[in-house]
């Protein structure tokens, strides 16, 4: 069994981002990740438009509950829509769904409900409040004090924000009594904005990081082929930066996708590392790289570039 006791399985890739992912698919990735010895699982309506909580309910329902644990947001309401076009942000092969914005304390309780008929479960351990960036006072004043009623009665076991931006997360971690916060994309190799000030706040206050987005959208996975970073096709000065830790690692025989990986893991404020893989190959890949051996000569290499 692998030591993958920090590590979540993330719910996009396996609901078709940038590519469509068939159910034979996605249900061998997530098999994948349970015979890997993962059993954390994170998902949103969001990814998919509610294929992602389907598919990973799917599998999870030939598992007992008491194993495994399950994260889910909120933030999107999804409503049947057969004019829904494919590949809306870069969701492909997803049901005929559109998705809505409700931060409102209504739309939380109906959001929860509707993931919770999706997974096939009972309850989810984790519920968070999903890029409220545009509506944060709408989220002030609905969600969160809805997510706290939620977890005082019971429902779900904790609550917390997953978002892009450290700003954002800072201001909620500030403001409110959240147990976690999920940051993607901002404590990686070639970004670090969540390290100066995020990540202290969050160990002072006892609130949980996880993180995410540690490829940075395939650019760490692969800086020659794939150049795209945070979502949209990188400036140079990022792929000359990634490239240049390709060329680090490789002196010391070591994939950059195993060091980006496994970077996150070296800071005692980060609980668990959220992995993007949605194929049964990508899953074996990415244990294999988080099990690679990573001199700490070449993190002092790296981390300076």
């Amino acid at each position: 069994m692998n030591d993958v006791a920090d590590i979540v399985l993330g719910g996009a890739g396996y609901a078709g981002l940038y590519r469509a992912v068939d159910e034979r698919e996605a249900r061998a990735g997530i098999a994948a990740a349970w015979d890997a010895g993962i059993r954390a699982f994170d998902t949103a309506p969001h990814y998919g438009a509610g294929s992602s909580e389907e598919r990973l309910g799917g599998f999870l329902r030939t598992r007992p509950r008491s194993e495994y644990t399950v994260t889910t947001k909120v933030g999107r309401l999804l409503y049947d829509d057969p004019l829904a076009p494919d590949g809306v942000d870069d969701f492909y092969g997803a049901p005929k769904r559109s998705r809505r914005r409700d931060y409102s304390a209504t739309g939380v309780r109906r959001s929860l409900a509707d993931s919770l008929t999706r997974l096939g479960v009972d309850r989810v351990d984790r519920l968070l409040i999903h890029d409220p960036d545009e509506y944060q006072d709408e989220t002030m004043a609905g969600a969160v004090p809805e997510l706290a009623r939620m977890r005082a009665e019971g429902t779900v076991s904790s609550i917390g924000v997953g978002v892009n931006d450290v700003d954002v997360a800072l201001r909620f971690v500030r403001e409110t009594a959240i147990d976690h916060v999920m940051i993607a994309g901002r404590y990686t190799l070639l970004d670090r904005r969540a390290e100066t000030e995020l990540l202290p706040e969050c160990a002072q206050r006892g609130v949980r990081v996880l993180v995410a987005g540690v490829l940075n959208s395939g650019i760490l996975a692969d800086p020659w082929h794939r150049t795209t970073f945070d979502y949209r096709p990188a400036q140079r000065e990022i792929v000359d930066r990634a490239q240049a830790m390709a060329r680090v690692c490789a002196k010391y025989d070591v994939p950059l996708r195993a060091a980006a990986l496994q970077f996150p893991r070296r800071n005692p404020a980060v609980a668990a590392t959220v992995i993007g893989a949605g194929t049964k190959a990508e899953v074996e890949d990415t244990i294999a790289m988080l099990n690679t051996p990573v001199p700490e000569d070449l993190w002092h290499e790296v981390v300076r570039l």
